[in-house]
């Protein structure tokens, strides 16, 4: 059903659905040594069913966007992991902003990216992806500036070759991505696009927590809890034998 206040028709019900369309364009990779990284917060949700469609690891890659003073949702660039930054030049020149303006707002999404990565990882180090494919994905692209700057951080980290994916982008910056990725895959490049949430029928924000567990299913291991030996005699019952066990428990089973 056509959106009465932007003209658009939405091409997924979820973010979901979209990941499974998405998976379909990128079957050629299943079997192959992959990683699939999303972008949080929506992308994890359509990179799980991408990892799972190709039996991959699932990470997250944390970039954040460096949004306009007077208008935060327009990306003047974006800062990731490693020390990436990329800059939206057209922008910058058409709005004006002084590099020390542009410093503050990069040392403080700089600190953001340090303590998202920490928090969705639950303080597990990264997946490897050096000499592996790196398969970016986001649930849309509009300016592209973070999904450039997640292109850049994993190969950073030594990805032998880098596939941005996502379910929806502007058809003209589809045609530029060849520039900062090996292969991009996009089932969906309308001429008009108000917006990536236009195209979904259903888009609500993805909380941390939704992430996090998205993470634990598809790679990411939950955090292992100490190994604890249990010192000291282990009660027993008559004609059984103690097996000390990690955790500190023990289990009982009979003699032979």
């Amino acid at each position: 059903m056509m959106d009465a206040l932007t003209g658009i028709t939405p091409l997924y019900v979820d973010r979901v659905e979209a990941g499974r369309f998405l998976a379909e364009r990128l079957k050629h990779l299943r079997g192959k040594d992959v990683v699939v990284l999303g972008l949080p917060r929506g992308g994890v949700v359509v990179a799980g069913e991408v990892s799972w469609a190709l039996d991959a690891l699932l990470d997250v890659v944390v970039v954040r966007k460096l949004g306009v003073p007077f208008h935060p949702e327009l990306a003047m660039g974006a800062v990731g992991e490693g020390n990436v930054r990329v800059r939206n030049h057209e922008i910058l020149e058409s709005i004006g902003v002084t590099e020390e303006e542009l410093a503050v707002i990069e040392a403080r999404e700089r600190a953001a990216v340090e303590r998202s990565a920490r928090r969705l990882r639950a303080d597990q180090p990264p997946i490897p992806i050096a000499g592996r494919i790196a398969v970016v994905v986001d649930d849309g692209i509009a300016t592209g500036s973070t999904a450039l700057a997640a292109c850049r951080v994993v190969r950073a980290r030594g990805a032998s070759r880098v596939v941005l994916a996502a379910p929806v982008a502007p058809a003209h910056w589809v045609v530029g991505a060849g520039k900062v990725a090996d292969e991009v895959a996009c089932p969906a490049t309308p001429d008009v696009f108000p917006g990536v949430s236009a195209f979904y029928r259903d888009f609500p924000e993805t909380t941390d927590a939704e992430v996090v567990d998205c993470l634990r299913r598809h790679g990411l291991p939950a955090p292992v809890p100490p190994v604890r030996w249990l010192v000291g005699p282990v009660p027993r019952r008559s004609g059984e034998e103690a097996r000390v066990l990690p955790s500190g428990r023990s289990s009982l089973s009979p003699s032979r």
